[in-house]
């Protein structure tokens, strides 16, 4: 199987080049030239599996330059250390009600989902440096709206013949992802705040990687730049694994019977979280609504309603930080799929995106879409609410983003009177977001920094997860900030 250029086909890379590259040289996303089957003969084998093993399962059906024993020791090191993910089901299952559970995707060394594809990414990449006869050294650059940033720094930390630098929104981000990021370890690691907010990091970061002069001067320096954002398709694979996994404890469960279908709403800010179910679904997976879940940034809510992507609109800084995004990345994927694989339509689309900051799909594509998808939105207000609600219903704690999917699951549920068994995930650990959550609690009096993780567990009487207890004993390491057009400077310091 071979991955393309979302922007030209005639670019076609191995597995192994296209999560070495990360970013096709055009600015275009890599990405399967064509989708395996799933069938429900390798559901039923899948049920009776650990979650490592189901995931080696899906992923080698990409990956035809990696063998199934290399496979087998990424998902044992990424998946089955129990020092890695307090649960033993790596993603487990949260059943509220007879047709209602929450996917937990928060259990990893991180606390928020990007664990699921960062603890796998490390070891995918290192390999296919081999396998692509790479000699430099990879230099990943990150922008991060929370949670990307310190899930990378984690799983790339002193990996050999690697480099990481992350750059997130100064004051865009939680006090408690801050500070995770802030005190990261590692001897190959580097942190910068911008200022702005999440899209001009990623802008600043997409520009970086299409900059031909800091290419070669990198090159000289013996450093080649990637990536480990969801544009690199070796994020996007292993998300896959945990839709099928659900559906696999949803039949475990006796919750849903063989090629029933189940709705998804996925909290969603850059687009790669719902994309991989949406893959999964066309792989074979039994998937009904996807059901896209924004907050008060609701411009994939509007465009999944009218067909136009406008971007131009006010930036709000939200409680769910890591929806605080306006250009949803990983969007081009999806339209060059539901183009029919059109390079010169989706590259026209992004043109247009970058010149006037909007653009309107076909017909058919817009069609496709109402088929697939239902979008909705939650503010600042009805978060909050929200996060009561649950807690009082249920004795269920959720984080924003959480709260953000389950108002929309519901707003949805109202609206069509759908009753199918519906899945809604849990991006990141309440206590990543201790503030919100407690005011959303009734705390009027909120202890600062990390007092307040002592404060919710009071509250909440659960524990806080060991990740972020143990903040309290870091050093802060990383303190720079810098404009927009300072991140290259910051790029040639690290790799000079």
């Amino acid at each position: 199987m071979n991955y393309v250029s979302t922007r030209n086909r005639g670019v076609s890379l191995t597995a192994s080049q296209a999560i070495s590259q990360g970013l096709a040289r055009d600015g275009g996303l890599l990405t399967p030239e064509t989708l395996p089957r799933l069938t429900p003969e390798m559901l039923e084998d899948l049920r009776g599996k650990p979650y490592a093993q189901r995931a080696v399962a899906v992923m080698q059906l990409f990956l035809e330059d990696f063998s199934q024993e290399e496979l087998t020791a990424f998902t044992q090191a990424g998946y089955a250390c129990p020092a890695k993910f307090d649960d033993p089901k790596v993603a487990p299952l949260h059943p509220l009600d007879g047709n209602t559970a929450c996917l937990e995707l928060w259990h990893g060394p991180t606390s928020a989902f990007k664990d699921m594809a960062l603890q796998i990414l490390p070891h995918l990449l290192s390999v296919s440096l081999v396998k692509t006869q790479e000699d430099k050294t990879v230099c990943i650059l990150v922008a991060t709206s929370g949670d990307t940033g310190k899930a990378a720094l984690e799983g790339f930390k002193d990996v050999d013949r690697t480099k990481i630098l992350v750059f997130y929104p100064k004051d865009g981000v939680s006090a408690v992802q801050a500070l995770q990021m802030q005190t990261q370890q590692g001897d190959n690691v580097g942190v910068c705040a911008v200022h702005g907010n999440f899209d001009d990091a990623q802008t600043g970061v997409k520009t970086l990687f299409s900059d031909e002069k800091l290419r070669q001067d990198l090159a000289g320096r013996g450093y080649f730049l990637s990536s480990a954002n969801s544009i690199n398709w070796g994020r996007i694979l292993p998300q896959l694994v945990y839709y099928i996994s659900a559906y696999c404890d949803l039949l475990n469960a006796g919750q849903i019977q063989m090629g029933e279908k189940v709705n998804y709403c996925v909290p969603t800010g850059n687009f790669g979280n719902i994309l991989a179910c949406w893959y999964a679904g066309q792989m074979g997976l039994p998937v009904g609504k996807l059901i896209c879940a924004s907050n008060s940034n609701n411009v994939l809510t509007d465009f999944l309603a009218t067909g136009t992507y406008d971007r131009n609109r006010p930036f709000h800084t939200t409680m769910s930080p890591s929806m605080d995004i306006l250009v949803s990345s990983n969007l081009e994927r999806l339209l060059f799929a539901l183009s029919g694989q059109d390079d010169q339509a989706v590259a026209g689309y992004m043109k247009q995106l970058n010149e006037t900051g909007k653009y309107t799909v076909s017909e058919a594509i817009q069609a496709r879409l109402r088929e697939d998808f239902y979008g909705g939105f939650c503010d600042e207000a009805t978060t909050s609410q929200t996060i009561a609600q649950v807690w009082k219903d249920y004795g269920y704690l959720i984080d924003p983003h959480t709260a953000v999917a389950y108002h929309v699951m519901e707003d949805y549920r109202k609206a069509t009177g759908d009753d199918r068994t519906t899945v809604f995930v849990s991006t990141a650990s309440p206590f990543k977001f201790c503030d919100s959550v407690l005011h959303s609690l009734g705390v009027d009096q909120v202890e600062e920094g990390l007092g307040a993780l002592d404060q919710l567990e009071k509250v909440s009487g659960r524990p806080a997860p060991v990740p972020l207890a143990s903040l309290r004993d870091k050093a802060v390491r990383f303190t720079e900030s810098v404009d927009k057009g300072q991140m290259m400077d910051v790029v040639l310091e690290m790799l000079r």
